[in-house]
């Protein structure tokens, strides 16, 4: 899996939900991710310590602030560019393998308490978001 993490102020999705303060979540499962893989990154992006105390210091996570996640499905962070001009996404999960993890990945959140708003697992979305920052991080 790799998720692409930004900090922002508001963001919405059409269609599918909005969030204020908190994280935008871009989720690409890859062929062979399980399970296990979501709930790891779900607790990593929880307690990813990238919002500012009182000091100005990155020392607070969405735990702490008690901010929102929008969560979108994005097979494309898979792309495999190594040949040529046009992208490969042979390395990304089918949609019926990468939607359960996807899902996954948006309980894990929410069990850890983290309000968790969604697009639309395949569709085609419109994301609008107010960057905080910027601060943006990838994981894997």
């Amino acid at each position: 899996m790799r998720v692409v993490v930004q900090r922002v102020a508001r963001a919405s999705v059409r269609p599918g939900g909005a969030i204020e303060a908190g994280i935008v979540a871009l989720v690409g499962v890859a062929q062979g991710d399980t399970e296990a893989d979501a709930d790891r990154l779900a607790g990593r992006i929880a307690r990813l310590r990238i919002f500012e105390g009182d000091d100005g210091k990155f020392d607070r996570s969405l735990l702490d602030t008690g901010g929102e996640a929008l969560v979108i499905s994005q097979f494309t962070l898979i792309a495999d560019t190594a040949k040529g001009n046009r992208p490969s996404f042979s390395g990304a999960a089918r949609p019926e393998r990468a939607e359960p993890r996807y899902e996954r990945f948006c309980t894990a959140l929410r069990e850890l308490g983290v309000p968790v708003a969604t697009g639309v697992f395949g569709a085609r979305m419109e994301l609008e978001l107010v960057n905080d920052g910027p601060v943006t991080i990838v994981l894997e």
